[in-house]
């Protein structure tokens, strides 16, 4: 089995599906297809969606900055970012396929979403606080419940 670094490096172009839910609604897991390009010399920009390492793990992350010596990142899914590197990026996300229909990164339909969905981030971060918590608070209730 081939490493994802061997098959950029060898084919220029990675397919495969996610596993997880952190680049949710736009990747749903086992379902849709992702097309990732090998990285080139070039800076990424902001709202491209990078395919990246950290700790021995394959993570896909939008860019929400871009910062002078790193880009703030951040899954669909997550209220959350962290910091990535260029030496820890290995490619970025030029097509998803879903239901059989190809979407790229250029389609008017997703480049409307990515503005949304990205230029309203603290809103979203805020949601998804209130719903982990209140996840958490589910979660303790039935622990407390199965006590009894």
């Amino acid at each position: 089995m081939t490493s994802f670094e061997e098959e950029l490096e060898r084919n220029g172009t990675l397919v495969f599906t996610n596993k997880g839910r952190s680049m949710m609604p736009l990747l749903r897991q086992d379902r849709d297809l992702m097309v990732i390009e090998r990285k080139g010399p070039e800076r990424c920009k902001k709202y491209d969606v990078i395919l990246f390492k950290r700790d021995g793990k394959y993570v896909l992350h939008r860019i929400l900055k871009v910062r002078e010596r790193d880009y703030y990142v951040v899954g669909d899914n997550h209220r959350r970012g962290e910091s990535v590197r260029d030496s820890q990026i290995l490619g970025v996300m030029t097509q998803v396929v879903r239901d059989g229909r190809t979407i790229t990164a250029e389609d008017p339909a997703y480049r409307r979403y990515v503005r949304l969905w990205c230029d309203f981030f603290p809103v979203r971060a805020g949601i998804f606080f209130v719903r982990d918590g209140l996840r958490a608070v589910r979660r303790r209730i039935r622990k407390l419940w199965k006590r009894d």
